[in-house]
C-alpha cells in the first residue's frame, strides 16, 4: 500500500465508487461477502488497491496545501515541476490556530513580529508521495485563497 487506507466513513462516503472499482475486479457482491468471511487477508488487499487509487486521485488534482500551527503558516503551492512555499511566523504569544490569533495576524500582517519566507522545493521521483507526506503531517487540501492573497501582499 503506497499512501494510507481510507477510513471506514470514507468507505461509507464512497459506497458507489467501490462497488464500481469491485465490479472493474469482476468481483460481484456474493463474492465479496465471501471473500471478507472467508479470505479477509484478500479482503484487505482489495481495500488498500481502492484506497491508493482515491488516493492518486485526490492528489492529482491537489494545487494548494495549508498547514497552520500555533506560530507559523506553511502555504505550499504545488506546482509542475515543484512546490512553491509561503511561510509565515508570529514571534508573539499569538495562537494562529485560534480566530483571535488569526485575525491578529490579519490585522498586523507587517508588524515586526511577523516574519515573511518563500522557498521553493522540487519533488523526489514521486510527486503524489511528496504531497501525500505533507497531509499526513497535517496538511490540508484548499483552493489556494490563501496563499495566493498572500503571495500578491509579499510579491
Amino acid at each position: 500500500m503506497k499512501y494510507s487506507r481510507l477510513t471506514k466513513e470514507q468507505f461509507e462516503e464512497l459506497h458507489k465508487e467501490f462497488i464500481n472499482f469491485l465490479a472493474t475486479q469482476t468481483i460481484t457482491a456474493d463474492e465479496w461477502t465471501n471473500l471478507k468471511a472467508n479470505k479477509p487477508e484478500l479482503a484487505e488487499v482489495e481495500l488498500d488497491i481502492f484506497s491508493d487509487l482515491i488516493w492518486e486521485g485526490v492528489l492529482n488534482q491537489t494545487k494548494y496545501l495549508e498547514h497552520i500551527s500555533p506560530k507559523d503558516i506553511h502555504l505550499f503551492a504545488l506546482n509542475e515541476d515543484h512546490m512553491h512555499l509561503i511561510g509565515i511566523k508570529v514571534k508573539t504569544d499569538q495562537d494562529l490556530t485560534t480566530t483571535e490569533g488569526f485575525n491578529w495576524l490579519r490585522e498586523n500582517l507587517m508588524h515586526d513580529d511577523v516574519e515573511f519566507v518563500q522557498a521553493k522545493k522540487d519533488y523526489t521521483e514521486d510527486k503524489n508521495l511528496d504531497k501525500f507526506t505533507l497531509i499526513e503531517q497535517g496538511a490540508n487540501i484548499t483552493k489556494g485563497q490563501l496563499y495566493n492573497y498572500m503571495a500578491k501582499l509579499i510579491n
